[in-house]
């Protein structure tokens, strides 16, 4: 237990400033709401199109279903970490662009409470922001940035009454700043820029449940159900502003405002259903609901014909290994996965859409049972009906699952 305390000092202290300013991509579209979205999985999951409410290999940690957790054996300790690497193609009318990013995506851990259950901690992104652009206006130029983004670090906790029935809980709190600067250049040279600032430290708690029904000796299906309650987010937002025509530059803070009650988080509901046969092939179907029509978010209601609609994300996705117990490359784990997404604002009447095709491959590190995985991904997103600005992303994500005895103990005689 020494070394999972010392581990989790570490993750907290100097792991969460490098994850608090990574993005999951740049994009114009993560200038409204509270950016883009994390969807919890891991290197290995997103090469499946995202897939994990129904998984539950005791192998591999599943941050989406806490359920999991309790799949774990008395003697395996897992730590997994990603980074990736995006490259964003943009279109808008005649106008195109090409932008890199990445960086470290997450970091978690998994390790045995007790023979009939298992926990987690780590460190995830919920939600990131990140775009820049400009244009014209009567008497100069200006042009808009953000940055900054919502991290969410857990602990997690499963248990197992039965056989076949796991269920467990991520407790979670989410912390992070976000902001959004429009600067003003007038023809006559003076600068001005307009700041606002958000600032979330929230507490909230997901629940899962999963049920395993062994059908043969070589198939078993797997149900799994999560839920997140919604909640009103604890923090403040505040506009700053900068005059550089000033001699002296004081800034003028603004519009300071508590978040409770004005800007709010939706329920989260997720449901998957999960097929393996022979321990080589595995099936997962996903959806996710989040009702954010019901979500409040203040500055941009004042935004005419715009708002939050709900988020709906379907994914299906498999995993292929010859032989588990065979030589390298029978070792080697295939994947590949699909899935579409409708996000969660409209502006001026417009929603957006996301389409992915998912691949990818895990590679055994000699001499244990430690995994690499590699993924590929590319995405479309536009909006409906009026296409505003087309995205073409393609990730590579790289991702390293250590899978180790570190409660083992030896006897001697």
């Amino acid at each position: 237990m020494k070394r999972i305390k010392k581990l989790a000092i570490m993750l907290a202290a100097v792991i969460a400033p490098a994850l608090a300013s990574a993005q999951l991509a740049e994009t114009p579209y993560s200038r409204y709401g509270y950016g883009t979205l994390g969807d919890n999985a891991t290197s290995s999951q997103r090469a499946m199109g995202g897939v994990g409410y129904a998984m539950n290999s005791g192998r591999q940690i599943n941050v989406m279903n806490p359920a999991s957790y309790a799949a774990i054996d008395s003697l395996t300790f897992l730590f997994d970490m990603g980074v990736d690497i995006n490259n964003l193609s943009t279109t808008e009318g005649d106008l195109k662009g090409h932008k890199f990013g990445g960086g470290l995506n997450y970091i978690t851990m998994q390790f045995p409470v007790t023979k009939w259950g298992g926990g987690s901690i780590g460190l995830l992104p919920f939600s990131s922001v990140g775009y820049s652009f400009g244009d014209k206006i009567s008497n100069g130029a200006q042009s808009r940035e953000g940055s900054g983004g919502i991290s969410e670090l857990y602990i997690g906790l499963a248990a197992r009454p039965v056989k076949g029935l796991t269920f467990g809980a991520n407790f979670q709190y989410l912390f992070g700043t976000i902001l959004h600067d429009n600067y003003a250049y007038t023809s006559t040279g003076s600068t001005s820029l307009f700041e606002r600032n958000m600032q979330v430290r929230d507490f909230r708690v997901q629940l899962g449940l999963q049920y395993s029904f062994q059908i043969n000796k070589r198939n078993r299906i797997t149900a799994g159900v999560t839920y997140t309650p919604g909640n009103s987010l604890h923090g403040e937002t505040y506009g700053v502003y900068y005059d550089a025509s000033q001699t002296e530059i004081v800034p003028d803070t603004v519009g300071y405002t508590k978040l409770r009650g004005l800007y709010t988080l939706p329920d989260t509901w997720g449901a998957g259903l999960n097929w393996e046969w022979d321990g080589r092939l595995m099936v997962e179907a996903d959806v996710t609901y989040q009702p954010w029509s019901k979500a409040r978010f203040q500055s941009f209601e004042e935004i005419g014909n715009s708002g939050f609609v709900d988020r709906y994300k379907g994914a299906v996705g498999f995993q292929y290994m010859h032989n588990g117990r065979g030589g390298y490359m029978s070792r080697i784990q295939y994947r590949a996965g699909i899935s579409a997404t409708r996000d969660y604002w409209t502006m001026m009447g417009n929603t957006v859409r996301e389409y992915g095709l998912h691949a990818g491959f895990g590679l055994p590190a000699p001499g244990g049972k430690t995994y690499i995985n590699i993924g590929f991904e590319y995405k479309r997103r536009a909006a409906r009906p009026q296409a505003l600005v087309k995205e073409d992303y393609i990730f590579v994500t790289l991702g390293v699952n250590f899978n180790e005895l570190w409660f083992w103990q030896n006897k001697l005689r």
